[in-house]
């Protein structure tokens, strides 16, 4: 059985709705306002963590049949840890709160007015917002009829009406920021971690087999040919609605002053564009922005925990995820936020580094030592980054780690990596007992 291309666009506007958040429209504008001129080197950069990675990831989890299978091969016990960090974090514990509360603080409630009760609106808000998400989580097998065939269009239309800038907006780019102007390649890739959408492809990506196999596909191999051609489908939408993006935070980086988040980057495009009317369309592209990304999640953690436990079901998940999230959610953005910089930190290597191997694992799955080496050391490398991040000392100790190359900049895991996997290849190749191993 093949699938019709009908059917291949609606898993592909599916795939990118459920990667495509509010943090995904305010960050890219947000690079480019602050890169200026640096603005090329820095999107093409942001791109790797924002774009390509995920479709990696959507494709090396469904090559595994789901992310603990795949981080099976570091060690049983590190992938229900790992498995179950990776979902907490990108779900309840901070992925969907974040989503839920950045339409309302980011969108709403600048525009309500002074006297308002932003605790109680934001309780309105959310309450409405999880109940939409909720309903639709539980009936997964209907997410590609009314995400694909609704809410992505309606997304689309909000989007394209703010990408009328390319023809309207007063365009002045300006010099670039320090941090920028220094490095704009490394910057650039970091600020991909933002998006989480690593992280949350490990996720969606038996998400989006299950959703293929229950179109009818079968065949192992049909279901990959299918992911791989809907993953570079809907990576192929998220890089250009990202270019479009940095090219108007870019373009107004000499218009506007540096604003303090890309939300009110993007803001000013909006009422540059359309008065203050543009309250309402910012407020409803992050609103269906987030509510994709929030059903998907759901919809996904619900799916994988219901496979470790009989108490509770499908549905019994989706309704204490949704409401847990909803608690989570009014403890307000800046508390969130200021957790998600050293969580974000700790896993992403980890996580980039398992796609990495997976995508390897035909040539370098064999050697038995190789995925827990390499997961084990970047893993040490990360957390200790984060740790100081947030204020640890470290004492003697720190000058040893700075030493690193690129450690200072966020990346000295990658130099990690890179020298224990040529350790375990050379090491495997010249093992006395290699034979014993293999067999």
């Amino acid at each position: 059985m093949k699938l019709q291309k009908k059917q291949i666009l609606l898993v592909s506007f599916m795939l990118f709705s459920l990667f495509f958040g509010a943090g995904n429209l305010i960050f890219p504008p947000f690079l480019g306002q602050n890169a200026g001129s640096q603005t090329p080197l820095a999107i093409a950069s942001f791109l790797i963590t924002a774009v390509a990675l995920p479709v990696l990831g959507v494709i090396v989890v469904a090559k595994f049949d789901g992310l603990e299978k795949l981080a099976r091969r570091v060690n049983p016990k590190f992938a229900i840890v790992f498995t179950i960090l990776i979902y907490l974090s990108i779900g309840p514990g901070l992925g969907i709160p974040r989503a839920a509360s950045l339409p309302f603080e980011m969108a709403v409630a600048p525009y309500l007015p002074e006297e308002a009760n932003l605790s109680l609106f934001m309780l309105g808000f959310s309450l409405v917002f999880f109940l939409i998400a909720g309903w639709l989580a539980l009936t997964p097998n209907k997410l590609v009829e009314r995400i694909g065939k609704f809410l992505t269009p309606s997304l689309y239309f909000y989007c394209f009406c703010i990408f009328n800038f390319l023809l309207k907006g007063n365009v002045h780019v300006a010099e670039p920021q320090e941090s920028y102007a220094s490095n704009p390649l490394v910057k650039g890739f970091l600020e991909g971690y933002l998006t989480m959408d690593t992280i949350a492809a490990l996720n969606f990506g038996l998400v989006i087999a299950t959703t293929i196999t229950g179109l009818g596909i079968s065949r192992k191999s049909d279901v990959m040919k299918y992911t791989v051609m809907t993953g570079i489908f809907a990576g192929l939408i998220l890089a250009g609605v990202y270019l479009i993006l940095a090219y108007m935070g870019m373009s107004s980086s000499g218009v506007f002053p540096i604003q303090e988040n890309g939300a009110w980057t993007l803001r000013c495009i909006v009422h540059q564009l359309f008065g203050d009317t543009g309250a309402i369309l910012l407020a409803a592209i992050f609103t269906l922005a987030c509510l994709t990304t929030c059903v998907g999640l759901i919809t996904s953690i619900s799916q994988y925990f219901s496979t470790l436990t009989s108490r509770l079901s499908y549905r019994q998940l989706v309704l204490l995820i949704a409401g847990f999230s909803f608690v989570v959610c009014n403890q307000g953005l800046n508390v969130i936020l200021s957790i998600s910089v050293p969580v974000l930190d700790a896993i992403y290597p980890i996580s980039i580094m398992l796609i990495v191997l997976g995508l390897c694992d035909a040539k370098l799955g064999h050697i038995p030592f190789i995925y827990p080496c390499t997961i084990g050391s970047v893993g040490f490398i990360s957390v200790i980054y984060a740790a100081e991040n947030i204020g640890l000392d470290l004492g003697v100790l720190s000058p040893i780690f700075h030493s690193l190359p690129l450690y200072s900049a966020g990346l000295g895991w990658t130099v990690i990596a890179v020298l224990v996997m040529v350790v375990c290849i050379l090491t495997f190749r010249f093992l006395p007992a290699r034979s014993e191993i293999q067999s």
